[in-house]
């Protein structure tokens, strides 16, 4: 830092660039963390590694910096909004990418006509009949990419307007592929 006479400490230019070099290190190495976590839930260990590899080193620079300058608040603010900003991007990042599978749970008085208007857009469609606190309700369950999600649940709600939908994500899936009937029978 420089000071004048009678003023405060203006910052150097390498100080600043310093800064700014902790605080995108650390919206990189936060984003990562974020998108690893993603990673995890979905399975893809391998992926996963490499990029917890990459967010640990990126997270050692970025530290490392700040606890040997600690005499510079500018390093630590800079640490501290590349996390903040870090944390926004990872979400972001981790929304488009839309990985895996949910499970869309909707609950409607208009069953067939909801399941059918859904089946109609393409969506595969699993329908149980229940009985609910006003009377007969019906429970449809659709899987989906996380990508057709929202897509599902709007057409869900043009169809029935008062319908009730929760969304989960699936872990794990199977699905048993039969060529004729009973195949699976045969040995």
């Amino acid at each position: 830092m420089v000071f004048l006479a009678d003023s405060a400490p203006i910052p150097t230019a390498e100080l600043i660039l310093t800064a700014l070099l902790i605080m995108v290190a650390r919206m990189a190495d936060v984003a990562l963390g974020t998108f690893r976590f993603v990673l995890v839930i979905n399975g893809r260990r391998a992926l996963a590694w490499l990029i917890a590899f990459l967010e640990a080193g990126i997270w050692v620079f970025a530290a490392s910096k700040v606890l040997t300058h600690l005499n510079e608040p500018l390093y630590a603010i800079a640490f501290s909004l590349g996390f903040a900003t870090g944390t926004f991007l990872g979400m972001t990042i981790e929304r488009a990418v839309a990985m895996g599978e949910q499970v869309l749970r909707i609950f409607t008085a208009k069953g067939e006509a909801v399941a059918d208007g859904l089946r109609s857009r393409g969506f595969r469609v699993t329908s149980f009949e229940g009985k609910g606190r006003d009377g007969r309700v019906d429970l449809l369950f659709i899987q989906v990419h996380r990508r057709e999600a929202v897509a599902a649940a709007v057409a869900a709600r043009v169809l029935d307007p008062d319908c009730f939908y929760v969304v989960d994500d699936v872990r794990f899936a199977s699905a048993v592929k039969r060529s004729t009937p009973g195949a699976s029978l045969r040995k």
